[in-house]
């Protein structure tokens, strides 16, 4: 099968879709299906290239509309493809509109994941309610199938209702292979977040952690949390910790390579994802990969996974914007090493079991299937 997504950017960029579609991708590969992406040139790197057996071709782009690169030639680009079914991608408009027009002229299946609403702040947030009463609607009429990863989905989001009878869920996956626990130099009483650092994820709720830290802090005095991720909200983040007298409590290590990012997730003794957007967080894989590396994780009741983390005992769920629940769940568990070696074995073996992306592609492969 010849397959073509349309992600707005792709590995080696990090992001949640970004990962997802790489991953998808690579196990589509390896199950011998053709698979062709095309994507914004962000980071600025090879324009062509093979990449795990998935063929690249990355375009020049003219600026950003909020998180959306705006690449000129992508409607010819798609258009010169040769495709069997076109996979694109939400909350990234841009390439998802032009797939959906360049499919109907082609008269190709279109397949979207539906990842998350499009929302924004400031000025962004009036474009994406103009697109979201206007384009939008069209791109779902248009889309052959809908994925969306978590079934809670239907409820948070106000643009899919209507659209129910042509909506499938699938989880994100992750990668076991790579995401595993290892044998690593670990610190006493440390917590990960990771996280582009910028207003567009504000929802993954690194606010609400500095507030809970400083709670833990009065229990547990040498509690450490360790902030990967850069962007433009980086030295906001950094005047925030110094007033709240976290400062040796809190290391920013900015971008972590991929290739360091295992070992980080093992370094810790508690990884937080404290989101607060129902709509913006569409699952949370950075949960998945703690998991597979048999780490307790805390998050709240709006991400995709919550509901196994807490019917598996992996970690802790919480409401949103609660940092004081957030901080009682941190201490229970780095107080209780028992608790936090079982539940990060129970992790390891959820994802063992529900999360890897050979089932996630098999599932992928025959909604695929199912169009053509």
């Amino acid at each position: 099968m010849k397959i073509l997504q349309t992600p707005v950017r792709f590995y080696p960029f990090i992001g949640g879709v970004e990962n997802y579609v790489y991953y998808l991708s690579k196990e589509l590969a390896r199950l011998k299906h053709d698979v062709t992406v095309i994507c914004a040139n962000e980071p600025n790197t090879k324009k062509e290239e093979d990449i795990n057996g998935i063929k690249v071709k990355r375009l020049s782009y003219i600026g950003k509309i909020a998180n959306t690169n705006i690449t000129p030639k992508l409607p010819l680009e798609i258009l010169k493809e040769d495709f069997d079914i076109l996979h694109t991608h939400l909350p990234t408009p841009w390439s998802a509109d032009w797939s959906a027009i360049i499919s109907k002229i082609k008269n190709r299946p279109l397949i979207l994941t539906y990842h998350n609403d499009i929302v924004g702040n400031g000025f962004a947030n009036y474009i994406a309610k103009f697109y979201n009463a206007t384009i939008l609607k069209l791109l779902l009429r248009k889309a052959n199938a809908i994925i969306i990863t978590q079934s809670g989905y239907y409820d948070y989001s106000p643009s899919l209702k209507r659209y129910k009878d042509k909506i499938g869920v699938i989880p994100n996956g992750v990668d076991i292979e790579r995401f595993k626990p290892l044998n690593v130099e670990k610190e006493e009483n440390t917590l990960f977040f990771l996280s582009v650092l910028d207003e567009f994820h504000r929802y993954k709720g690194l606010d609400y952690l500095f507030e809970a830290l400083k709670r833990v802090k009065k229990k547990i005095p040498n509690v450490r949390l360790i902030v990967g991720g850069k962007g433009k909200l980086l030295n906001y983040y950094k005047q925030k910790v110094i007033s709240m007298d976290l400062r040796d409590n809190v290391e920013f290590v900015g971008f972590i390579p991929d290739e360091e990012i295992v070992e980080y997730y093992n370094k810790c003794d508690v990884f937080a994802l404290p989101s607060i957007s129902a709509k913006q967080e569409g699952f949370g894989i950075v949960l998945l990969e703690a998991m597979a590396c048999e780490k307790p994780v805390v998050s709240t009741e709006i991400v995709g996974v919550a509901e196994d983390i807490k019917e598996g005992n992996a970690g802790k769920i919480i409401k949103p914007k609660d940092d004081e629940g957030l901080a009682e769940a941190i201490i229970e568990i780095l107080e209780d090493k028992n608790l936090a070696r079982k539940m990060g074995k129970n992790g390891r073996k959820l994802v063992e079991e529900k999360y890897t992306w050979e089932k996630i592609a098999t599932n992928v492969l025959d909604a695929y299937e199912g169009l053509l």
